[in-house]
């Protein structure tokens, strides 16, 4: 993997902190995008998904809504 993996996410999120947590803890790069925080990536989300669902997960150019229904796709892309 060349660049890290985005990850659209808010901080009251159970998901994304699993999602977050699983990353850290296998020493996978990635970057947060706080949708709370900042409406720009609320509105990426939208514009990638259709939806509003977080987390919302890229790597490279696929997209996952969902990271524990998705971990062992996400898993077999990142390791």
């Amino acid at each position: 993997m060349t660049e890290p993996l985005k990850i659209y996410s808010i901080p009251t999120c159970s998901d994304c902190n699993y999602a977050k947590r699983f990353l850290k803890e296998n020493g996978i790069p990635y970057t947060d995008y706080n949708c709370e925080e900042h409406v720009q990536y609320a509105r990426e989300v939208l514009e990638l998904t259709g939806k509003q669902i977080v987390p919302t997960i890229v790597i490279g150019d696929q997209v996952f809504i969902g990271f524990a229904d998705n971990l062992q796709k996400i898993s077999d892309l990142v390791k």
